[in-house]
């Protein structure tokens, strides 16, 4: 079981090399390809035998719908799947599939968007002197934008991390934003950015969370579809002393 890009490290793992590790040993490989969405990564025609995504996230878009999903390229393995489904009571609503449908709709048009403005705003915070190490993958400078070039197609992700001085620092400008809304949940038409240490990844034991790369410090955010020289303007007027 893996997960690429990584949440909020966005670290790039390469699935075609984990696959024929998995394989070799008769393991299943399975991923968790909520970060790219379909449209940037296909981790099955890498060798993947199935792959979740959060549907609550790039594939409904909207912030309005909690759910799942399970693909796989095995008939034999789909069915179980669906009996799995079928025993457990894990049926979503049909509503909760409306919406979701709506949202794949224009998930192309959305990923292609936020993943632009993403790299741009990447660069941005790679220069800007209050920004310490930003994580992103279509960054030259990143340690897996080889392997995310090789894998990803599209674009890098609408998800881009990055670390300030300190935890006080972060608050600071996580207070003062104006535009991008303070969330823990990514992927809708709406920026959102959140401070994991004490969010998302708060019950993490400090340990592990350091061993991860997941500082006090480390912001993660998810960019939407505003115009990007807003979002930009509203991240520097954020980080202004």
């Amino acid at each position: 079981w893996l997960e690429t890009p990584t949440n909020p490290g966005l670290r790039v793992i390469d699935v075609a090399a984990m696959s024929r590790v998995a394989h070799d040993r008769g393991a299943l490989l399975c991923i968790d390809g909520t970060f790219a969405s379909p449209v940037l990564q296909r981790p099955l025609e890498l060798g993947a035998d199935i792959v979740m995504h959060s549907t609550t996230k790039f594939l409904g878009g909207h912030s309005d719908v909690l759910g799942g999903a399970l693909i796989t390229s095995d008939d034999g393995m789909a069915e179980r799947l669906r009996f799995q489904q079928r025993a457990l009571g894990a049926v979503p609503s049909p509503f909760d599939c409306w919406l979701v449908l709506r949202g794949i709709k224009t998930l192309e048009l959305r990923v292609l968007r936020q993943s632009a403005s993403a790299l741009r705003i990447a660069h941005w915070l790679d220069d800007h002197p209050a920004v310490g190490t930003v994580r992103y993958p279509g960054l030259a400078s990143d340690p897996g934008h080889d392997v995310a070039a090789r894998q990803m197609h599209g674009g890098f992700g609408g998800v881009v991390s990055f670390e300030l001085a300190d935890q006080p620092s972060a608050v600071r400008m996580l207070e003062r934003m104006r535009l991008i809304t303070l969330a823990e949940s990514l992927g809708a038409v709406e920026s959102l950015a959140e401070l994991p240490a004490i969010m998302t990844h708060a019950s993490m034991p400090i340990e592990v969370r350091e061993r991860i790369g997941v500082s006090d410090s480390l912001i993660r955010l998810s960019v939407g579809v505003e115009d990007v020289d807003d979002l930009i303007a509203d991240l520097e007027q954020a980080l202004a002393a």
